[in-house]
């Protein structure tokens, strides 16, 4: 049974037992939570607002574009929690925070907050409690970190329990298929992680440490190719990646940037990134 949270509650719940209040966030107005557009070249996203010393990862605009979700640790550092803004009258302002039980994914139209292998259903102006994928995707020999869904309910998702793999289901005839491991193109490399399978699956990005890499690990793109299958797996480059980590990436719903994460030193620092996804037709040619 899903339950749904109003927005009263759940801020009346927030003021009290909130990490991180309203107060701690400047008011950002405008698209893209108020922040200036980059380049080609990657840059922090709302640097000193979200993107701060600490640990910021899995920035993410919901489909729609009115809302925007990242994961932090809490203000005790101890728990890690996920903070929703949200865009009313173009003024942005934090409406939600839970505690992270899986990278946050959508499902293109919006309805569907992905979280490993569960999700919250949208009611409303809130979310149905977190419910489970079922027995084909809660197992306990795998770990899946993100789940990455497209229009047709193809799912592709990663397993830190399997020597760090991507598998991929997809849904035909009204039924889910069984998860197949994907093949060497992706799985190749010291690990494979994080996958973000573009909405009409044109394109496939994931991060991998590879001996041919710029450092740590580095963000690839593989394109679906006019008979179906996967092309070769292709480095970003290095206005994406850099000798530091390198993963995490989603697109943002309206096509135009990429984010990611990357690892700003050996402390634990990590920042949210952007940059014009123009970069993936440029590769698209390649």
């Amino acid at each position: 049974m899903k339950y749904f949270i109003s927005i009263a509650l759940l801020l009346s719940y927030l003021m009290s037992n909130s990490s991180f209040s309203q107060d701690t966030f400047p008011v950002l107005t405008g698209p893209y939570m108020g922040q200036k557009p980059p380049g080609r070249i990657a840059e922090p996203f709302a640097p000193g607002t979200i993107s701060k010393e600490g640990w910021e990862i899995e920035g993410v605009f919901a489909p729609g574009m009115r809302e925007f979700y990242y994961t932090t640790r809490g203000a005790d550092s101890k728990k890690i929690i996920v903070i929703g803004f949200r865009e009313h009258n173009n003024v942005w302002t934090k409406y939600l925070e839970f505690p992270r039980q899986g990278e946050i994914t959508f499902s293109p139209d919006g309805q569907r907050m992905h979280m490993a292998d569960g999700y919250k259903d949208r009611l409303d102006d809130g979310w149905s409690e977190r419910q489970t994928l079922g027995p084909m995707f809660d197992r306990e020999d795998w770990g899946i970190m993100r789940l990455s869904a497209s229009e047709k309910e193809t799912y592709v998702f990663d397993d830190y329990k399997s020597s760090d793999v991507l598998r991929i289901s997809r849904f035909e005839n009204g039924k889910r298929t069984q998860p197949q491991k994907m093949s060497a193109n992706f799985n190749t490399g010291k690990w494979t992680a994080h996958p973000f399978i573009a909405p009409d699956e044109s394109y496939l990005i994931w991060d991998s440490e590879r001996p041919e890499g710029f450092g740590n690990s580095d963000l690839y793109i593989s394109f679906r190719q006019t008979d179906g299958s996967w092309g070769p797996a292709i480095n970003m480059g290095e206005d994406i990646n850099s000798d530091k980590w390198d993963a995490y990436a989603s697109v943002t719903p309206d096509g135009k940037f990429i984010l990611f994460n990357r690892g700003i030193d050996d402390d634990g620092n990590v920042d949210i990134y952007w940059a014009d996804a123009k970069i993936i037709e440029d590769l698209r040619t390649k």
